[in-house]
């Protein structure tokens, strides 16, 4: 079977974002004083083949600790669905 993950990889919150930071001084600029506190992260979507749902998140899991993610700076979560 084909599954598609979603995932998120976001810097971790004790950490400095500066694209973040950036982008939250640039808001006033713009006229939307209102938005603060911007995080920049990455979106990455896959398809992976596995024999059951467990599996594919086993492996989509793997790959997120193993290159996709920096646990040490950054935290991630996914969605599988079936592709």
């Amino acid at each position: 079977m084909k599954f598609k993950a979603e995932i998120d990889v976001m810097p971790l919150e004790a950490l400095l974002d500066p694209q973040g930071k950036a982008v939250t001084s640039s808001m006033s600029n713009l006229g939307l004083p209102e938005i603060e506190n911007v995080r920049i992260g990455k979106h990455i979507t896959l398809t992976v083949e596995a024999a059951d749902q467990p599996e594919a998140e086993g492996k989509v899991e793997e790959a997120c600790k193993k290159l996709l993610a920096n646990e040490i700076m950054e935290s991630f979560q996914f969605t599988l669905t079936e592709a």
